[in-house]
């Protein structure tokens, strides 16, 4: 929803859309556009009004295969009913885009689960589809989720192989958030693996990144594993500085801070504060 429209607004602009004869303009992919509308509006009815109508009017097994996508999601269908999907729309003729969307959310569902050899094999077949059709947006996302399984299965040299390639793909789409997140999460994997110079140089450039964009929840990101860096080298003095830094950003901006970040200033200048030789104790 957007951010100056009201909830009322936008209930009138849904329904002058879908209301009276006005449904049967509306094709399959707006009808699908216009459900996560519906569903914020908790106007289940419209919802369930929208699928039907998106199913009823599809010009083609792609269209229905996105419609069908979408219910089973409205519904919270079992894995299975995405995989028999994912298998329907391999043979899709020209159904690419949708085949990678299925096989990427399925991919979400086993790492949800655990499942992860079935969640790296499901997401690689996605983001080969992608890469097919050259959908480079699709692609930075397939990127995300492939490192992230990478990370949980503690194989740090593939998640930084694939965050180098998602960061280089970011950076020539101008992706200036994309940017931002790649970084610190490519920072969080060198500094897993003890390299903690090279974590610590992209932090500070993911810092750089937010600092632009503004961004209070980037700046916490990235001064929050500054702050980790200098606590393993029990450099605290840093770490409560970086970290005090972050919090006068939200001051500053009249946001209230996270719980978290005061707390963990706390403890810091509470470590701070004790006796010469009681740290060492602990």
């Amino acid at each position: 929803m957007e951010a100056d429209m009201s909830p009322e607004m936008a209930s009138q602009v849904l329904h002058m859309l879908t209301g009276g004869g006005s449904m049967e303009s509306i094709n399959t992919p707006l009808a699908l556009r216009l459900i996560p509308l519906a569903q914020e509006l908790e106007d289940n009815a419209l919802v369930e009004q929208l699928l039907d109508h998106a199913s009823k009017v599809a010009s083609n097994d792609e269209e229905r295969g996105w419609a069908r996508f979408e219910a089973l999601k409205v519904v919270d269908a079992t894995l299975e009913s995405y995989t028999r999907l994912a298998e329907e729309a391999e043979g899709i003729e020209g159904g690419q885009a949708l085949t990678a969307a299925v096989h990427h959310y399925v991919a979400l569902l086993y790492l949800a689960d655990g499942r992860l050899e079935e969640a790296r094999a499901t997401a690689q077949r996605a983001l080969q589809l992608r890469q097919m059709t050259e959908d480079k947006e699709g692609m930075s996302y397939g990127m995300a989720l492939l490192m992230n399984i990478a990370k949980r299965q503690h194989d740090e040299d593939t998640a930084i192989a694939v965050g180098t390639e998602r960061l280089e793909l970011l950076i020539s789409l101008k992706d200036e958030v994309g940017q931002m997140k790649a970084l610190a999460d490519l920072a969080h994997c060198q500094a897993t693996i003890g390299e903690f110079g090279a974590a610590r140089d992209l932090f500070n450039r993911s810092l750089d990144h937010a600092k632009g964009l503004e961004s209070l929840s980037g700046q916490l990101v990235a001064r929050w594993g500054l702050a980790d860096l200098a606590e393993i080298e029990q450099d605290y003095e840093s770490a409560m500085l970086v970290l005090s830094d972050s919090l006068h950003e939200f001051i500053a901006q009249n946001a209230t801070a996270p719980a978290p970040l005061r707390q963990r200033i706390k403890d810091l200048t509470d470590l701070q504060n004790q006796p010469a030789g009681e740290e060492a104790k602990d």
